[in-house]
């Protein structure tokens, strides 16, 4: 047989040798390099209670800081929103004004509050009377935090999140601390949802539009600890859903914790 054509031969089986060879378990995930998680797990899509966690990554993997927490999620429950995982569609998927908490893999954006500063590893923005998330799907601003005195373009006066709910809602204090949960980053998808943070819940257990709420003795340590420069990450999930992902995309287990309890 000639030697270019044993050649070809051994390539062709080469390839087709490497195109069966098993797939590796380790799958690369966008926040494969995330050093810092923030955990919220509810008992299914319909809950509007649930707990937090968090969690630092060293040369061992995962490991628990402190304690779980109880929080509040959105009025009607949880749906898949648009973060760092890919597009889902086995469950309810999150629109906006549906009043559901976006569920997946975000990255955590600034922090915010009344205060001019505030102890946190998080960029943060003190908050004035002017400064609103648009929810305004319409506007080429949706799904940002705009001062309307000095921002200009249309939709901006039909929006219904102002950032300082003290001064435009009766001494509101939901909003006095905080952070920015990365979903429909940009607000590139249309009616994809809206202004989703990690906020101050109003009493225990009260549900939310579809942001993320806790007692304030379990945001301080939350901001104190959240460190930018470990590309920090939130995960929101039902536990049937965290149960199945946990191993595909590195998350934390914690069976092993919750069968302690």
């Amino acid at each position: 047989m000639p030697i270019r054509r044993v050649a070809a031969l051994l390539l062709t089986t080469m390839l087709a040798a490497c195109a069966h060879a098993p797939q590796s378990s380790t799958t690369s995930t966008a926040w494969s390099d995330a050093g810092q998680l923030v955990l919220v797990t509810t008992a299914d899509w319909d809950a509007t209670t649930g707990e937090l966690r968090r969690f630092e990554r060293d040369g061992k993997g995962w490991r628990e800081v402190g304690e779980a927490a109880p929080i509040s999620v959105g009025r009607t429950g949880t749906a898949w929103g648009i973060g760092l995982n890919a597009a889902r569609s086995d469950g309810p998927v999150k629109r906006e004004g549906d009043g559901k908490a976006p569920a997946g893999v975000f990255a955590i954006g600034t922090a915010f509050g009344y205060a001019e500063g505030a102890q946190t590893g998080l960029d943060y923005k003190g908050m004035g009377f002017n400064d609103w998330c648009i929810d305004v799907p319409e506007s080429p601003m949706y799904n940002q935090i705009v001062d309307r005195s000095v921002a200009k373009a249309p939709g901006l006066d039909k929006s219904s999140e102002p950032m300082r709910l003290d001064l435009h809602a009766n001494g509101d204090q939901r909003y006095r601390q905080g952070f920015v949960i990365d979903h429909n980053a940009g607000g590139t998808t249309p009616r994809g949802g809206s202004c989703i943070f990690a906020h101050l819940w109003g009493s225990p257990g009260q549900a939310t539009a579809g942001c993320t709420a806790m007692a304030p003795e379990t945001m301080q340590p939350l901001l104190a600890w959240l460190d930018r420069s470990r590309k920090p990450v939130f995960v929101l999930l039902p536990k049937a859903q965290y149960a199945a992902l946990e191993h595909e995309w590195h998350l934390p287990s914690i069976a092993s914790v919750e069968r302690s309890r």
